[in-house]
């Protein structure tokens, strides 16, 4: 492979994946041999979104006459797989030794190993041709052009916030900025292929939560996937959907507004965790972290605002071992969606001797495990020690992404007793590793009440009255 050299293991070993290989120690290992080199070349990665805005990310790697310069290319495409999941982008400016350069064209292609992303990327988010463009001077890299927006916090009104997931659905009635009702439900939208489906649980949820009300001013709402301007780019909830009735389901969320009479905001539920986490501590520079059906990430700025960035961290790689599980949708192996998710606790529950009914709903299967958590079962808790050990060692890595301040956890799988045992073994993992990065950050795990509340109060909050 020649990176094998690279992979470094940490000091707290995961109880039921002891091959785990942190990327941040693994990038450590390669970034400290780089810099006993004199002359290392320097790669410049620019991603370009829409209207022109473009995010930069700078590195060195080893001359292409080093012994071990085969790890350059493994090192390279593994972040900017990191990259394009977290920043997103139809176009990349690439400045970089020829060597690497001719190896990402060939990866980020039609036919190559990372095909998936090249389209995703490309026609499904951005509705544009994917392109790698090689660029022969630093000068002709573009600069950076960030672009954010504020988000949400409007409290004033009768409000209906939702919150849609791959095994239930929650739906809220908020006035101003009070919970008057919460509803959940299960639901198991990647099965159904008909939008109808879609679009009518998603009303019928909306309509129960506004006859606990006077009126209804405003929806928000939160989903997994990807939103640009209240229209569904892509989406694994609607994954069954045929490509022909798609449009059906891009437009859904407008036409929801136009019936509903009133604004209606929806974005990606990573997005809302952290816009929750920001309003509930008071502070900025969050990330949010929601471990449901899959992995959700978020990002409020420190100077509060929200970026257009993906933060689609679920299929962002979190361990570098060569023989890591396979993400069932993406291909990719070791991306976030299988260390951070139910699908994770699935992974884990036969190394715990666990058998989960196969005839019931994904949420029905978790609640099954968390049951047995519950009983204290410590094979069981050794399932939810380990994500906690995934998780302290990708916080240090993500941390290397994002200006963190605040990290909140939140999701299915941090219900009951599991989310302190996640919080339990990520904090021994960041005090016993990465000290410094303990003293700057504060995770955190809001309680029972606040994971959902904050969630539908933020999620709600999304919309702007218009001015009558």
């Amino acid at each position: 492979m020649g990176y094998e050299w690279m992979l470094t293991k940490g000091k707290v070993i995961p109880p039921m994946d002891p091959d785990f290989i942190p990327p941040k120690l693994a990038n450590d290992t390669f970034r400290k041999k780089v810099s006993e080199v004199e002359s290392a070349p320097e790669v410049i990665l620019a991603l370009e979104r829409l209207n022109g805005s473009i995010s930069r990310y700078s590195t060195r790697v080893l001359p292409e006459s080093h012994p071990l310069a085969e790890a350059n290319l493994f090192y390279i495409e593994r972040i900017l797989k990191f990259l394009l999941w977290q920043k997103g982008g139809w176009r990349v400016y690439l400045y970089a030794p020829e060597h690497i350069t001719r190896y990402l064209q060939k990866v980020y292609s039609p036919n190559g190993t990372r095909s998936f992303d090249y389209k995703f990327m490309g026609e499904d988010v951005y509705e544009r041709e994917f392109s790698l463009v090689v660029c022969g001077n630093k000068e002709d890299v573009p600069p950076v052009n960030e672009t954010s927006y504020s988000l949400g916090r409007h409290m004033d009104g009768c409000r209906v916030g939702f919150d849609l997931g791959a095994s239930d659905r929650k739906v809220s009635a908020v006035i101003d900025g009070e919970v008057v009702f919460s509803e959940e439900k299960i639901w198991e939208p990647r099965k159904h292929s008909d939008p109808s489906y879609h679009y009518n649980e998603i009303m019928s949820a909306i309509k129960t939560a506004t006859s606990k009300m006077p009126r209804l001013d405003a929806v928000g709402g939160s989903s997994a996937g990807v939103y640009v301007n209240n229209r569904v780019m892509v989406a694994s909830l609607f994954r069954s959907v045929p490509k022909e009735r798609f449009s059906e389901v891009r437009e859904m969320f407008i036409k929801m507004g136009k019936e509903l009479g009133v604004p209606l905001v929806v974005v990606n539920d990573g997005e809302v965790t952290a816009l929750a986490g920001s309003m509930s501590i008071g502070d900025n520079a969050v990330l949010g972290i929601a471990m449901g059906s899959s992995e959700a990430g978020g990002y409020v700025t420190p100077a509060g605002t929200i970026t257009d960035w993906l933060d689609e961290l679920a299929f962002a790689p979190v361990d570098y071992n060569p023989n890591a599980p396979v993400e069932e949708w993406s291909g990719d192996r070791g991306v976030g969606a299988n260390y951070f998710s139910q699908q994770c606790v699935f992974r884990l529950a036969p190394k715990a001797n666990i058998m989960i009914p196969s005839d019931v709903p994904d949420a029905e299967k978790l609640k099954y495990v968390q049951e047995l958590l519950e009983k204290g079962d410590p094979n069981v808790r050794k399932i939810w020690e380990t994500m906690g050990v995934y998780l302290g060692y990708t916080l240090a890595h993500y941390a290397d992404f994002y200006d963190i301040k605040h990290v909140l956890i939140l999701g299915r799988c941090t219900s009951g007793s599991g989310g302190a045992v996640i919080m339990e073994k990520c904090l021994q993992v960041l005090k016993s590793e990465f000290p410094d990065l303990n003293e700057r950050i504060s995770v955190q795990l809001p309680d029972e009440k606040n994971r959902r509340v904050g969630q539908a109060i933020a999620a709600a909050s999304l919309p702007e009255l218009t001015k009558k």
